[in-house]
């Protein structure tokens, strides 16, 4: 049984900008991310717009992506690290 460690998750709201961000990383060893990683992190609207989410939901078949409405666009992945701070670049210049 693949092995998981949630290392960040935690969901802000902004009721004044109706924004949301959502975030969750898992450090995992489950054959269905290669990377070693689980990750969803989402910029959006409170009624379900998203701005910005990185995501590997299907890192298999898909890989890594960044999505931006909806536009999907496929992301290299050279670490965690990297990843985190594309995202939190991305929503800095949306506030």
């Amino acid at each position: 049984m693949a092995e998981a460690e949630t290392l960040v998750e935690y969901t802000d709201y902004d009721a004044d900008a109706e924004r949301v961000e959502s975030v969750t990383v898992v450090k995992t060893d489950d054959d269905e991310y290669p990377s070693g990683w689980k990750y969803r992190l989402h910029y959006g609207t409170t009624d379900g717009e998203t701005l910005v989410r990185y995501d590997n939901s299907h890192e298999r078949s898909k890989g890594h992506e960044r999505h931006v409405g909806d536009t999907t666009e496929d992301v290299e992945f050279t670490s965690m690290d990297d990843i985190l701070r594309r995202f939190y670049r991305d929503v800095d210049g949306m506030k």
